[in-house]
């Protein structure tokens, strides 16, 4: 959307995500003659096949993409020393143009719950009306039929997802329903809707649906590849932005400031992370970390930045048939097998696959038309011989929070009909499911704030929270065991991949394994020791990662209850500045965070009050390819990583040690590789985050603070390979970093 260049706009979105492009849309469409400005850091998503093919969404998440964010955190001993990584997207449309495409509803008490006057149940649900296009089924009351983002069930249904729902309705003896989503159905299995078009199979996001189909207006001006520095005030009155070229994604352009002025509104739509990064950089948060990053206070509001929330996920793979349709072929990259459906996608989405294809092709062809992966979920309740399973510390929150409420689920149980998870181009090719299971109202609470290196380079200070409190580890405990019982029981499971679950004991009757299929239905559950349970407890805090759903860090609170906007979003303090994304939430909300969307933002200025929808970034679920091994860093510790090596193929891993696959330990090679700043510098920010962990570093930014030394790492691989090339580091991420005390990577001056 090139326009000829202005130095001033009526109003001036900071952040072109999902919200952005909601708001700034409506606006447009609403008023034409209003002149908008939307700044986005990332780059353009319009028709790319990356963005509106849905089974492409996992390709966001490679550690090169230069379409996400890699936050990452401080080390918590609650995840066994790991530092989490939460990634935000980082393009047009935000989390809606990388994200998995499912669709889920809160329910309507958690709106009621915030306590915010105007944003009340009553008053969102005609905007979640509004906003889509249910093409699931007619004549649902608290659906809408006419909106911009349409919202479809798979024209094809995998297998998996009819056993899972199957097997959950029998076994696990719960209710059917067809549309959960219906703001208080709880505790049923159901099919899995999308955010995709029944009809062109295409990825419904915000940015196509409302601001590539306004580039007819001249007013409406989308500028990529910028950086918002800070909101310009004249007398604590929003006059404007600072921004440079992002460094992401123009890495060769002028770095200069240039500002650009706004007449009547300054509306800050970066997300959970860049949104509080915004206001701190103008002078808006607590005292202390102001004056730590030489940040001149203009407003004292110490919630910026605290208050981060988001869901607890693990995903578990699992063996499946070789007869299983799954998306395995297509995220291993054989997209030769639907080469010729992909034309005919591009040609016309609403014609019929080729006829000539023999029947998993075109179960493959349909699977690249209309899938994301899964199509199956439950919103789970304890039932009471399950909730006296559970551990202790967990009885206190259900009768607080769960037992009276009995709308709000626990978690979410799911299945993923493919892996994509980090040991995927260590597993031999065939057919594979993924459980996974993620809370929706954990307890435990975090904080992101900006920090300045002695350098002067800007970090971020962030602190996830992920299970602090006891009682959120619980669910997932019990989570992982349900779903095996689930999966065990489902026609075309044929086992566990025991290099990705929990190290039971030797001689446990929970040791994991393949096997030759499922058993019976009525067959008894599992029992796991203590010490069983101690490797399931350990397993999830190694495992458990974001859900992608953050939220709540510039919260829509009181302003003496670390709020840090009113009921109109407005900033606490100043005026003509607002704050419009999933950060304003000042509470959890158990939904995947795009059907936030339909909240209520009231945009007012001097001759204009309009009420418009807002909608919040997308989340995605998927893992980052890989195998998992350890490295050692100097002054550190052990530390997990993954490995894109491409010729590894280990054919006999029979059994884990310490979490790792591992054939024979004495078969171990180390291999040397050096990082010099020259080739650090290069690579893309995921990368950086991944280098710069492997080398024991917290943030990427700690290699630019001294003169840099190269680095020799040594990696410990726990099965025999090829030479480890240089590219294997490179595009290699982590999703944890965890500590030891052994040394075998050192500065390259001191040798081994």
């Amino acid at each position: 959307m090139s326009r000829p260049v202005t130095s001033e706009f009526d109003i001036i979105f900071a952040g072109g995500g999902t919200t952005a492009c909601v708001v700034a849309g409506r606006l447009a469409e609403w008023d034409p003659s209003l002149s908008i400005l939307i700044l986005e850091g990332g780059q353009h998503t319009l028709n790319q096949a990356a963005h509106v093919q849905p089974y492409r969404f996992p390709s966001h998440m490679a550690p090169t993409s230069t379409t996400m964010t890699f936050n990452l955190g401080n080390p918590s001993p609650r995840l066994n020393g790991r530092a989490p990584i939460v990634q935000c997207a980082h393009c047009v449309g935000g989390g809606s143009s990388v994200n998995a495409m499912v669709y889920t509803r809160a329910p309507a008490s958690d709106f009621d719950d915030w306590g915010v006057d105007g944003w009340e149940s009553k008053n969102l649900i005609p905007l979640m009306k509004k906003v889509e296009t249910y093409e699931v089924q007619p004549d649902r009351p608290t659906h809408g039929y006419s909106g911009p983002i349409k919202v479809s069930s798979a024209k094809f249904k995998l297998g998996a997802s009819e056993e899972f729902i199957r097997v959950g309705t029998t076994y696990h003896k719960r209710q059917y329903a067809e549309d959960t989503d219906d703001l208080e159905t709880c505790n049923t299995y159901s099919p899995w809707a999308k955010y995709v078009d029944g009809t062109t199979g295409r990825r419904s996001d915000a940015a196509h649906h409302y601001v590539y189909n306004q580039a007819h207006n001249a007013n409406l001006q989308l500028w990529v590849g910028k950086r918002v520095k800070r909101v310009i005030f004249q007398d604590k009155r929003a006059v404007g932005i600072e921004f440079t070229n992002d460094p992401v994604s123009c890495p060769d352009a002028d770095q200069s400031s240039i500002i650009v002025r706004a007449s009547k509104l300054v509306v800050v739509s970066a997300g959970a992370f860049g949104s509080p990064a915004i206001l701190e950089r103008s002078g808006i948060g607590a005292e202390a970390i102001l004056k730590r990053c030489n940040v001149q206070q203009l407003v004292n509001l110490p919630g910026v930045g605290e208050n981060f929330r988001d869901h607890n996920v693990v995903f578990v793979p699992y063996f499946a048939a070789d007869e299983a349709i799954t998306m395995d072929p297509l995220w291993r990259g054989k997209e030769s097998v639907v080469q010729e459906n992909l034309a005919q996608w591009n040609i016309n989405g609403n014609s019929l696959f080729a006829q000539k294809l023999v029947q998993k092709l075109q179960c493959w062809c349909r699977i690249d038309r209309h899938f994301s992966g899964n199509d199956a979920k439950i919103k789970w309740r304890p039932a009471d011989d399950e909730l006296k399973t559970m551990d202790s510390t967990f009885q206190s929150r259900w009768k607080e929070f769960f037992q009276s409420r009995s709308d709000k689920a626990v978690a979410i149980f799911a299945i993923h009909e493919g892996y994509a998870g980090p040991l995927l181009s260590s597993l031999p090719p065939r057919n594979y499911w993924s459980a996974f299971y993620y809370t929706l109202y954990p307890v435990s609470v975090g904080s992101v704030h900006m920090k300045l290196y002695k350098n002067g380079q800007e970090g971020i200070d962030f602190n996830a929270g992920f299970l602090d409190d006891p009682s959120d580890i619980v669910p997932l405990n019990f989570g992982y065991k349900k779903m095996r019982e689930i999966f065990r029981r489902m026609p075309s499971y044929r086992g566990e991949v025991p290099a990705d679950h929990p190290c039971f004991p030797e001689g446990s009757a929970a040791v994991c394994g393949e096997t030759t299929g499922p058993v019976d239905l009525n067959a008894p559950d599992l029992i796991y020791t203590a010490e069983d349970d101690e490797a399931i407890d350990r397993y999830n805090r190694d495992r458990m990662q974001t859900t992608w759903h953050s939220l709540g860090t510039c919260a829509m609170k009181p302003r003496a209850d670390q709020g840090v906007v009113d009921a109109r979003l407005n900033v606490y303090g100043v005026t003509n500045l607002k704050v419009a994304d999933m950060s304003i939430a000042p509470k959890n909300v158990g939904t995947n965070v795009l059907q936030n969307c339909e909240d209520d933002i009231w945009i007012a200025n001097y001759y204009f009050l309009a009420r418009i929808n807002i909608s919040s970034a997308f989340a995605f679920h998927t893992n980052s390819t890989g195998r998992q091994g350890r490295v050692l860093a100097k002054g550190f510790t052990s530390q997990r990583y993954v490995v894109t090596d491409t010729s590894v193929r280990p054919q006999n891993v029979s059994r884990m040690r310490d979490g790792i696959p591992c054939t024979e330990y004495s078969t171990m090679e180390v291999k040397p590789v050096t990082v010099t700043q020259q080739l650090f510098t290069s690579l893309s920010p995921g990368a950086r985050v991944s280098v710069a962990a492997r080398l024991g570093l917290r943030d990427p930014q700690h290699m630019m603070q001294y003169q840099f030394q190269p680095y020799r790492i040594k990696w410990h691989l726990s099965i025999s390979t090829t030479a480890f090339k240089l590219n294997n580091l490179i595009s290699a991420n982590i999703s944890s970093v965890r500590r030891d005390d052994k040394l075998i990577c050192c500065p390259a001056d001191r040798g081994s």
